[in-house]
């Protein structure tokens, strides 16, 4: 037994991961704002002095895309000078500490899965903080697990986007309209976090430090995603593929961001499902 602490527990994955470690047997502590200010050094120094956690596991992130490119100083804070804060203070303190990181850190252009050797080139400033965070944690802290996840979706609401991840977003539309237009030029890796959380719990219980690629297998378009939500729940709905430009984002973003978890596969590790059969899962406990 480890005691373990999360920040952002009260997020959509820190939620599960959570629940998770603590039916493993583990002691966990939630850290969540405003107890704890990951952009300010002794905010995170006071609650890892209280806690004295021996794996320390963070969640927390200026997620939502538009924001950070408004205020490219507060992503930086969060996203880059916060897992700078974990990581010194964890080396210091001889603690494991778990960075979860985006599969936004790449261009999308490679035209098939990332994998963990592949050069990273992020396109906005979201997902250049995100890397920067990345780097912090790997070069400052021995006992790292950076760990890149995609297309979250699960039980606990998702606070960066309104309370609604994309499968809870796609069944209101079709509630309230019966007609909804998703892209198929976009393709991820969407990933139910209760599969990540178990995931988690097994590679830091017996795999060696270093970056892993953490997501559900094989990866699909938006369309495709939201066709076997509609299918899965036997939502009656007019879904039709919408046009490439339909929905002009502010923020240039990968178009094919999907991952393979070849770190996960090569250390005999993976566990993760197919997408679909993460959905499946995810779609019987709403």
């Amino acid at each position: 037994m480890q005691r373990v602490a999360v920040i952002g527990a009260n997020g959509q994955l820190g939620t599960d991961i959570c629940a998770v470690y603590r039916a493993a047997g583990h002691e966990v502590a939630e850290l969540n704002e405003p107890e704890l200010d990951i952009a300010d050094l002794e905010s995170c120094r006071a609650a890892l002095d209280r806690v004295q956690p021996e794996l320390l596991i963070n969640t927390a992130a200026m997620h939502h895309v538009e924001n950070c490119e408004k205020d490219p100083v507060r992503s930086q804070a969060v996203n880059a000078l916060g897992p700078r804060h974990l990581a010194q203070l964890c080396q210091v303190r001889n603690a494991s500490l778990v960075h979860v990181s985006t599969d936004y850190v790449f261009d999308g252009r490679k035209g098939s899965p990332y994998v963990e050797t592949d050069a990273p080139l992020p396109l906005n400033v979201y997902s250049n903080t995100k890397l920067a965070g990345e780097y912090y944690v790997r070069t400052l802290c021995e006992k790292h697990f950076v760990v890149r996840v995609a297309g979250l979706f699960g039980k606990a609401p998702c606070r960066a986007k309104g309370g609604l991840n994309f499968v809870q977003l796609m069944l209101k539309l079709a509630r309230e309209r019966g007609d909804v237009r998703v892209v198929d030029s976009e393709c991820l890796c969407p990933t139910h976090t209760l599969d990540a959380a178990e995931q988690l719990l097994f590679l830091t219980g017996r795999g060696r430090p270093g970056l892993y690629h953490m997501v559900s297998g094989e990866g699909c378009s938006w369309y495709a995603f939201a066709k076997a939500v509609f299918e899965l729940t036997g939502t009656q709905v007019k879904l039709s593929v919408a046009g490439p430009n339909e929905f002009p984002s502010k923020v240039l973003r990968p178009a094919d961001s999907r991952l393979h978890n070849a770190a996960l596969i090569a250390a005999g590790m993976n566990q993760m499902p197919h997408w679909f059969d993460g959905l499946k899962r995810y779609v019987k406990l709403i």
